[in-house]
């Protein structure tokens, strides 16, 4: 890679903390300070919601706050984590994204989002909904909100869906959406760290291991693969991520709605570093709620017996 990354070229990243953290957070230094030394809690309970959307931007955050009601009201467990899908506040295309997006760290969305993490006292991964900046410029972007309602970090899909499948499916986000520039990693006060993708962000083996050798202990991907790829790569994609860098791998994708212009796959799922599938159900493409058990410390367990976890640099040099 370049020492000196080009700004607009996602390829170029480097694995560095100013390229990593895109976090907003807005805890003071003390407050910073007083995080390092809380002892991480082992265990979480994960839930992933595969939300049905309609084209009412209303209607999709009644849906929202009713399933995160029904997810963190379970007499059975208390959850922790909580997933959205991509693009869940609108149905997913072109023709959507500029009359549903909101400022960036504004609008209904955003504020329903940190009130529920507040007031459910849960980390949230808002999924994604589409966003404009102070150029107009939209982005397809996914905040992640602390247990207390601090907004943690924002991820703006750094690879956009661009894809031309001759006899399957032709979709191209750049039409619309510009592509962020930062890999995120944001660090929760009680589970520690988590990388955060967006859909086709999964496809790149690098984004993962830059998160993993930064410490993350899972990966975070709200995404909507379609019926053309999602039987083939949905799967296998998220169980590479989790093999290659023995971590957890969430995956949350929307539920399909038939006769909508964009199919999605569904199949919502979550996934341990030694590539087990930990799942309660599987939703395949229908609205639901996926739950896990999350054990933390399988992840150094899986990397002390099997110490994959190094740079690439370190293990090979390309003779040239």
């Amino acid at each position: 890679m370049s020492s000196n990354p080009s700004p607009s070229s996602p390829s170029s990243l480097q694995c560095s903390h100013r390229h990593i953290f895109s976090s907003e957070t807005t805890r003071t230094k003390e407050e910073g300070e007083k995080e390092k030394v809380v002892n991480n809690l082992n265990k979480a309970r994960i839930a992933c919601l595969q939300l049905i959307t309609t084209d009412s931007k209303e209607e999709n955050i009644k849906t929202m706050q009713r399933n995160i009601e029904e997810a963190t009201s379970s007499s059975s467990s208390s959850v922790d984590i909580l997933v959205l899908p991509e693009m869940w506040n609108c149905p997913y295309g072109n023709e959507y994204f500029a009359k549903f997006a909101e400022e960036i760290g504004k609008g209904e969305c955003f504020l329903a989002l940190q009130t529920i993490a507040r007031e459910k006292q849960i980390v949230l991964f808002g999924g994604s909904i589409p966003t404009r900046d102070e150029r107009n410029r939209l982005y397809n972007s996914c905040y992640i909100f602390d247990s207390d309602g601090t907004l943690i970090g924002t991820h703006h899909k750094l690879h956009l869906f661009d894809v031309d499948i001759p006899g399957g499916i032709t979709f191209f986000e750049s039409k619309t959406l510009t592509a962020g520039k930062a890999v995120t990693i944001v660090n929760t006060k009680d589970f520690g760290k988590f990388g955060v993708g967006i859909c086709f962000d999964l496809r790149f083996p690098e984004y993962a291991r830059c998160c993993a050798l930064e410490g993350c202990l899972g990966m975070i991907y709200p995404g909507a693969f379609n019926t053309v790829t999602g039987p083939l790569h949905w799967e296998l994609l998220q169980r590479c991520r989790a093999v290659d860098n023995q971590m957890f791998v969430a995956t949350c994708s929307p539920a399909r709605v038939e006769g909508a212009s964009y199919q999605a796959h569904g199949y919502s799922s979550i996934y341990g570093p030694f590539g087990e599938k930990l799942n309660d159900k599987e939703l395949e493409e229908k609205p639901g709620i996926v739950y896990a058990d999350l054990d933390f410390t399988q992840v150094n367990k899986r990397r002390v017996a099997m110490p994959l976890k190094r740079k690439l640099t370190e293990t090979y040099v390309l003779e040239k």
